[in-house]
């Protein structure tokens, strides 16, 4: 087995990496691990791998250019390439086990405030390694998603309401985004925190449209 990681941060994985249990299974040959500084593929003079997020907010978000260049460098055809990120199926021994079967794993280890959501379109795996909202989320929700530059990345532009100076709507859409996420992904989070009443009333208004989603796909098509 071969494992990439890309990081930001390539000395703060170098050292653990070479101790312990992985530093004897890279000893013993069983597998290989490369750690590679993803400002490598930065953009410009600075090597520049973040921006601030479209619609405002504290922090940077991963821009997706520097994530594609390093994915298009170091995966084949046998690659099984995976994001690290709260937003991401829990890391369980099932996984584990299923992992350690594959040929070479690519792994992105971002930081800051989050990764430009068109990241994800450039992975097979989204994973979390933690196992309770404490640690992870926000109020007990995964993160809305975030956009940075450029405005158009792979076919998929920044939402409308990002650059639209309203930051109520910007508001109500992140909250939107946030309950839906985490609906799709990690419903037991919804289950384990109360809800406020504008969250109930998104929560029930994403419940109908699924129903009318459901309801479409039972009905028989026309001869």
């Amino acid at each position: 087995m071969r494992i990439d990681l890309v990081t930001l941060f390539p000395a703060m994985l170098e050292g653990p990496l070479s101790s312990s249990i992985p530093g004897r299974v890279r000893d013993r040959g069983l597998a290989e691990l490369f750690v590679h500084d993803l400002r490598q593929w930065g953009l410009g003079r600075h090597r520049s791998v973040d921006d601030a997020p479209y619609g405002g907010g504290a922090g940077m978000v991963l821009r997706p250019e520097p994530v594609a260049a390093a994915l298009d460098a170091l995966r084949r055809p046998s690659s099984t390439t995976i994001l690290l990120d709260p937003a991401g199926e829990v890391f369980r021994q099932a996984r584990a086990a299923d992992l350690a079967s594959r040929e070479h794993l690519i792994l992105v280890c971002p930081r800051y405030e989050g990764v430009d959501d068109r990241i994800r379109d450039l992975v097979d795996l989204e994973l979390d390694d933690a196992s309770t909202a404490e640690e992870s989320f926000t109020d007990g929700l995964l993160e809305y998603p975030q956009y940075t530059r450029p405005a158009e990345f792979g076919g998929r532009v920044v939402p409308d309401v990002l650059v639209s100076g309203n930051h109520a709507a910007v508001r109500d859409w992140r909250l939107q985004g946030s309950l839906r996420r985490t609906l799709d992904r990690r419903p037991d989070l919804l289950r384990e925190r109360p809800t406020s009443a504008p969250e109930r009333r998104i929560l029930d208004a994403l419940a109908a449209e699924r129903r009318r989603e459901a309801d479409s796909e039972e009905k028989p098509g026309a001869d």
